[in-house]
């Protein structure tokens, strides 16, 4: 972006291009952590309540982290 159009973006929204992407990235993760629990929360009452299996109790656990890691390495780097 140009001095101007980052000076208009100041002058309009009260906050610099930076600030809004950070935003941004602090929203997805928090969406993505309180998923992750949720999901993983269900997993266990399922679990607990033998209605589930252990391979299936982890393999909800493998995939949250692995996605957290996936997005973790292309959103921050």
């Amino acid at each position: 972006m140009t001095q101007d159009q980052l000076d208009a973006f100041l002058a309009n929204g009260g906050f610099g291009p930076s600030e809004s992407a950070m935003l941004l990235l602090s929203t997805v993760f928090a969406v993505l952590l309180l998923w992750g629990v949720w999901a993983m929360r269900a997993a266990y009452v399922g679990w607990a309540e033998h209605q589930l299996p252990h391979r299936a109790l982890l393999m909800v656990i493998v995939r949250f982290v692995s996605m957290y890691l996936v997005l973790t390495y292309f959103l921050l780097s």
